[in-house]
């Protein structure tokens, strides 16, 4: 309780009560009011600063928990990377080379994102490096996600499509040759039955009489029909696609083979005979691949065991002269 004031007075000889005005008290209260706020927001500044309050102990354990959930985020991001990555060897060292498909290039699958800053807006926060780092890792995750998807979409289509690819392959041989013993002539430098140089065989020979059924070795189109009195005399020539082709030369007639014709693996296409350049009925065969003549023997994969494969080598090799 403030202390009572007094004045003297001098006509009364006594000392009288000084009695405070409405202002000079209203000060006085707003001085006190003013020391104890102060007071007050000094002392809640010093526990501000050594204690958290409730609301800020609330957000740290929301931001441990969301930097522990990015955490767990990110570990999970390495497993599917670790998936993702195991994929696509086996699609480049299996599944395409089944195929004979080239692998994707690394420059394709690790190609990265081009043009401005696409992690801006992301910027400026108490952990945006771990947000900027995992949003990159998602992005690329993403990115190759969809090439493995688009290769897997031609993996397919390449599968659907080898039925057909081996149905053209060339497989079996030109003529009934069970025995092997219509083998004659084989790739490789021969004498030429008629000019009786040392010239390279492009292709072989199989005995057979006159008329004997000559067959396509696989599925096709009748590319080319030509009949001549000279070099491979009446030659048949069937496109394969997948870039084989064969021919088939001196021929005694063709069985309704026109251009155009499509054909399947063992139909009758013409019959063996000994026209042109040729000094006894025989068929030459050869096979091409992308234009390039290739030796015949290793084209009869459906009809040999390897043992008659052996023979098939051994017999084609035999030195001497060619029927063409």
């Amino acid at each position: 309780m403030p202390k009572s004031k007094y004045r003297y007075n001098p006509q009364s000889l006594s000392y009288d009560r000084i009695k405070p005005s409405f202002k000079s008290r209203f000060l006085i209260f707003l001085s006190y009011l003013s020391v104890i706020l102060t007071v007050a927001v000094l002392l809640n500044f010093l526990y501000s600063s050594i204690f958290d309050t409730p609301r800020e102990k609330m957000l740290m354990r929301e931001n441990n928990q969301l930097q522990f959930q990015y955490e767990i985020l990110n570990e999970k991001v390495g497993n599917l990377e670790t998936v993702l990555e195991d994929i696509e060897r086996r699609d480049d060292n299996i599944y395409r080379t089944i195929f004979n498909a080239d692998p994707i290039p690394s420059s394709v699958r690790n190609a990265g994102f081009g043009g401005v800053n696409r992690y801006e807006y992301l910027e400026g926060y108490e952990n945006s490096e771990l947000i900027i780092e995992t949003a990159k890792r998602l992005d690329n995750l993403t990115k190759a996600v969809y090439v493995q998807s688009k290769s897997y979409d031609e993996v397919i289509d390449l599968a659907k499509s080898r039925e057909d690819q081996l149905s053209s392959l060339p497989a079996i041989q030109p003529i009934s040759n069970k025995d092997l013993t219509r083998t004659a002539s084989g790739w490789g430098f021969r004498i030429h039955p008629i000019y009786k140089i040392r010239k390279f065989h492009y292709g072989m020979d199989f005995t057979a009489p006159t008329g004997t059924e000559v067959y396509a070795t696989a599925d096709g189109t009748i590319e080319r029909i030509q009949q001549s009195r000279r070099g491979y005399g009446n030659v048949l020539v069937i496109d394969h696609g997948y870039g084989y082709q064969t021919l088939y030369a001196h021929l005694n007639e063709f069985n309704n083979a026109r251009v155009g014709k499509k054909v399947k693996r063992g139909d009758v296409i013409a019959y063996v005979g000994s026209t042109g350049l040729s000094t006894a009925p025989h068929l030459h065969y050869e096979v091409l691949l992308n234009g390039k003549k290739v030796n015949p023997v290793n084209y009869y994969f459906e009809d040999l065991t390897a043992d008659e494969f052996d023979r098939m080598i051994e017999l084609s090799m035999r030195p001497g002269q060619s029927f063409d």
